[in-house]
């Protein structure tokens, strides 16, 4: 049974897998790099409600219609969408339902540093997204929905350039975009520059 409160959806503890488990099932696998597609969109509302239409209009405005972004942080252009890949989402998540991540746009596509780094665009259904600087990392909330093992496995510094978490994006252009619509990298931003 999930628990509501103002911050957002609780998780179920009962559904929280290991850390060896989790890496066994990210081992297997393998994202699409240059083209995927959109599994699901979310729009976080109010009191931790989440909406899952099947399609929006995405604005260089309001982002994603609805969406706690516009209420909460609109002139934080960097975090305007969040992305997750819904490969992860779904062994992270166990069988709950993968709008308790948040994540605006769950996509089946390689979201790591290597294949999108900083500035790179995609073309998803009529919108053109570009990806951000911002680091899109896991909380307390996540947490608490998923468990420490999935939170370590996020953050683990080997696993850190996977974007396990995720990524942000903003809305370059404006459009239509349903769930089942291709995603595709169109351009991939510079490559940030080696440590050292």
């Amino acid at each position: 049974m999930l628990r509501h409160a103002t911050h957002g959806p609780w998780g179920d503890p009962a559904r929280h897998l290991p850390l060896a488990e989790l890496e066994r099932g990210l081992a297997a696998l393998a994202p699409p790099k240059d083209r995927g597609s959109l599994a699901l969109l979310v729009a976080r509302g109010d009191d931790g409600r989440r909406g899952t239409p099947e399609r929006a209009h995405l604005t260089p405005d309001a982002g994603m219609p609805g969406d706690a972004w516009l209420r909460d942080a609109p002139d934080k252009r960097d975090a305007q969408l969040t992305l997750m890949r819904a490969d992860v989402a779904r062994l992270v998540a166990n069988g709950q339902p993968l709008s308790l991540f948040g994540d605006n746009l769950l996509v089946e596509l390689d979201l790591s540093v290597e294949n999108l780094p900083t500035g790179s665009r995609l073309r998803l259904g009529g919108a053109l997204l570009e990806v951000t600087p911002e680091p899109h990392t896991g909380c307390i909330k996540f947490r608490q929905r998923f468990g420490g093992d999935a939170l370590r496995l996020t953050a683990a510094p080997g696993l850190r350039p996977l974007r396990l978490r995720g990524i942000y994006a903003r809305v370059v252009e404006a459009g239509d975009v349903a769930v089942g619509d291709a995603l595709e990298v169109l351009s991939r931003g510079a490559a940030a520059a080696p440590a050292g």
